[in-house]
């Protein structure tokens, strides 16, 4: 018996096991497919800024995958060689232009290359690039105007061939990922490899969107739990107007996205600009370790209870309010209201992420930012520079080896 009463003791003292991995359920690549603009953006067309969808060859993903950045001229190629000047000036040719219509890539993709050019002029000669699921964010620091802008097609060839965030689309986009089920009717289960993925060229027409009204919503089992703000600097204006932007993105879910898309759990972006009335979807990621959860964490958000349905219905009330009304809500952050709406304080250390630079590990000395401010002649000069001293570098060390031994 006192055996008995002690193992009964030790087993009753037992603490549940830590874990070891977020409690996710399981990714299927179904989910990252609906997660892809080139699905989604047919859905929500009409809620979504204006913007074109180019269709990507094996060529084309093929100049992306490839080492280095070699980009096309965008002026239009000389005229074929004739005899009506006898040869004396068109047929003279020095070695630089040809070694450059050598190394023209376009000419591999130039049905790509020409829609790019249209889109650019349809949406009124500046856009915005990304890919499936990534835009390019991390590599404006190469870009001559260090944003998004592009007002020609090397300028979105340079943002997307310097990104980290675009190469994770093309090589890495299934990983950790499970077949989704056959039974799924909204499966596209033709798509089974990374090679089988419809890759699109998502062109947006370029806005300078305010980053303080953009918010990343998290939603599990088709409920809104949590929403944050997506830019890590403090908005004082934002407080006063918290009640009223629960609200409106709360009434948008419930009426465009709840029941349309095909997963229960998901994250979306919006946009909400003044006078703050309108709600734009700016994107869809996908439930995931690789969407970054912000002013949350995973673990919070995959164990956080689902709200009350009937206190839900009282913010989609708050919508009627006047706007003067809205302003005067005092925030009483209180995190018992869901979903749960989290902007970063002025005491947050979010609100000092000033001190480090966004994408600042994706990002190069000031000499080749410098060099490529110049377009792809500075650029190439730089990376005959370096080799320059590599080799140099390595051939002293060479020469020290040598007198080593000696």
């Amino acid at each position: 018996m006192p055996a008995a009463e002690a193992k009964s003791r030790s087993e009753g003292s037992l603490s549940p096991e830590p874990l070891t991995s977020l409690p996710f359920p399981p990714i299927t690549k179904g989910h990252i497919l609906h997660c892809s603009y080139h699905y989604w953006h047919k859905l929500y067309r009409s809620i979504t800024p204006k913007a074109r969808l180019i269709p990507l060859t094996p060529s084309f993903l093929a100049y992306l995958r490839s080492d280095g950045i070699v980009l096309p001229s965008d002026t239009p190629p000389s005229p074929p060689w004739s005899d009506s000047d006898s040869g004396v000036f068109s047929g003279q040719e020095d070695d630089t232009s040809d070694s450059e219509s050598e190394e023209d890539p376009s000419v591999h993709f130039r049905e790509i290359h020409q829609q790019i050019k249209d889109v650019i002029a349809e949406l009124g000669g500046k856009v915005a690039p990304k890919l499936n699921w990534s835009a390019p964010k991390d590599a404006t620091w190469i870009s001559a105007t260090n944003s998004m802008e592009c007002r020609l097609p090397s300028d979105v060839y340079l943002l997307l061939k310097s990104s980290d965030f675009v190469s994770h689309d093309l090589e890495h986009a299934f990983d950790g990922c499970v077949d989704s089920p056959s039974s799924d009717p909204s499966s596209p289960n033709q798509v089974s490899s990374q090679d089988s993925i419809p890759y699109h060229l998502i062109l947006r027409k370029y806005l300078l969107l305010n980053p303080s009204v953009e918010f990343r919503c998290f939603v599990r089992q088709r409920t809104l739990l949590a929403i944050s703000q997506r830019d890590l600097n403090h908005f004082d204006f934002l407080f006063p107007m918290k009640a009223s932007l629960r609200a409106r993105i709360q009434t948008f879910f419930d009426d465009k996205l709840r029941d349309t898309f095909p997963d229960e759990n998901f994250v979306f972006d919006v946009y909400i600009p003044p006078p703050h009335k309108r709600v734009w979807l700016i994107d869809i990621n996908p439930w995931a370790p690789r969407t970054d959860p912000l002013l949350f964490s995973w673990l919070e958000l995959l164990t956080m209870e689902r709200p009350d349905p009937s206190r839900q219905s009282s913010y989609e009330n708050d919508t009627s309010s006047d706007d003067t009304a809205d302003e005067e809500v005092i925030d009483n952050d209180d995190e018992d209201d869901l979903p749960i709406f989290r902007l970063v304080k002025r005491d947050d250390p979010e609100a000092y992420s000033f001190n480090t630079p966004q994408y600042s590990a994706h990002k190069l000395p000031k000499d080749v930012v410098d060099a490529s401010a110049g377009g792809p002649g500075p650029l190439r000069e730089f990376a005959d520079q370096w080799k320059c001293i590599v080799a140099n570098q390595e051939r002293e060390d060479g020469e020290d080896e040598e007198q080593g031994v000696n």
